[in-house]
């Protein structure tokens, strides 16, 4: 039954800290967004990242609020998320870090029109921003892909509980 609190234990208070940790427990992917800047190309970390709708094609990132560079992507109106690969842990730790060119020395293309696209990455989005709004710490957009692509055979960097992961194994069956 919906709303039924009898049926559950509820915390009665739910700390920043208890619910990173309970978030914690659901691995995710990495990703770096990037798009073109008035300065040259920007990007950042970001692991709050998920397919929205198979047709039309659209994703959902989450940017948090203290970011400084999400208003320079969300000024350029489209951007590029690449999904990193188990050997990129050293892109997530650059591209988390706040200022500096990120770009040096890190292989990536920039088609016309189009947004960065790192080297090595399991698979890119290029996107167009179509909604946004607050939540909390953070902003949910929601974005229409425009264009992407795949790397066969390259497997993604994961995130569990703080921490750096990769697949093990995988038994290659559809879910």
């Amino acid at each position: 039954m919906h709303g039924d609190s009898t049926s559950i234990a509820v915390q009665d208070h739910v700390t920043p800290d208890s619910f990173r940790s309970a978030v914690g427990t659901f691995c995710t992917g990495l990703t770096v967004l990037s798009a073109v800047g008035p300065k040259g190309p920007v990007g950042f970390t970001c692991q709050a990242f998920s397919s929205l709708s198979l047709d039309p094609p659209r994703i959902l990132v989450c940017p948090g609020r203290t970011s400084t560079t999400w208003p320079l992507i969300r000024a350029a109106g489209r951007f590029c998320v690449n999904v990193l690969a188990e050997d990129q842990t050293a892109l997530s730790r650059l591209f988390a870090r706040p200022g500096g060119d990120k770009y040096a020395g890190v292989g990536w293309s920039c088609p016309p029109g189009a947004s960065p696209r790192l080297d090595g990455a399991c698979s890119w989005f290029e996107c167009a921003i179509e909604a946004e709004f607050d939540a909390g710490d953070h902003t949910v957009v929601a974005a229409r892909v425009l264009a992407l692509d795949t790397a066969e055979g390259r497997k993604p960097l994961l995130y569990h509980r703080g921490r750096y992961a990769s697949l093990s194994e995988s038994t290659d069956r559809p879910v």
